[in-house]
């Protein structure tokens, strides 16, 4: 992608955060923006592990995050938006509650703002193409 082709502003997805500093800046539009719900994702990543020096490497990124965005809020609109969402995930046939209702949160805080949605996590999106448009990265 060339400089003048990238993309303005896009949302990440928490696989996008937790991997920052490994992809390069060429791949993702120049302003960054994050849903409240991957920082929710964020919050629980120390409490999911009993593994001492993982704790701390997901607390780490969690306080940087913090740091760095000021996350877009799961609001009237995202919510509205999740319906859309949902009904497009179930139409083709695939879950759409229980773990994967995190990532569909995000695509529809992504729909809700109108910006294009990058993950290192493509297919957790498959089905949605039609409403948002999806970066691999």
């Amino acid at each position: 992608m060339v400089e003048a082709d990238r993309p303005q502003r896009g949302l990440i997805d928490t696989s996008v955060v937790i991997d920052l500093e490994r992809i390069s800046p060429r791949e993702l539009p120049a302003e960054l923006a994050i849903s409240s719900i991957t920082m929710a994702e964020l919050a629980a990543g120390p409490h999911a592990t009993s593994d001492g020096d993982e704790r701390a490497r997901r607390q780490d990124w969690l306080q940087r995050a913090e740091a760095v965005f000021d996350p877009l809020p799961f609001d009237g609109e995202a919510a509205r938006s999740y319906g859309r969402v949902y009904a497009s995930v179930v139409k083709e046939g695939r879950e759409a509650r229980g773990p994967r209702a995190v990532d569909l949160f995000i695509a529809a805080t992504c729909l809700a703002a109108g910006l294009p949605l990058y993950t290192r996590n493509i297919e957790d999106f498959r089905g949605l193409e039609e409403l948002l448009t999806i970066v691999g990265v």
